[in-house]
């Protein structure tokens, strides 16, 4: 007879590029309660894609991790796509953006915003 195994998902993380961008936010728009909301939605190349938007507030819901002075915010629908993901924010020749790396993504599009599980 065999056991089950427990499985403990390995929560979102946040890399120090998207923490300290984040804490710059805070700075800049004076408003120390600001959040990054980090979501998927259906659309895009490959099938979902990844959104963020700046949140103030949390919904009952809402899945909140904080890092130290920066917090994300993940709804319940898209917190299974995104455990075991690392968000970072990174700078180049085509701007600035916050990024999703996701190990559970199948494929992805070339420009890394869609995804396929």
């Amino acid at each position: 007879m065999s056991g089950a195994e427990a499985f403990v998902p390995t929560p979102l993380m946040l890399s120090d590029s998207a923490r300290k961008r984040i804490s710059a936010l805070m700075d800049e728009e004076n408003n120390p309660a600001l959040k990054l909301r980090v979501y998927v939605t259906g659309g895009g190349c490959s099938g979902f894609q990844y959104g963020f938007d700046f949140a103030d507030s949390v919904a009952e819901d809402d899945t909140v991790i904080e890092f130290g002075n920066a917090t994300l915010v993940v709804d319940p629908l898209s917190y299974q796509y995104l455990v075991g993901s690392t968000v970072d924010y990174e700078e180049g020749l085509a701007g600035a953006r916050f990024r999703v790396q996701n190990p559970n993504a199948t494929t992805t599009c070339g420009c890394g915003a869609s995804f396929m599980v």
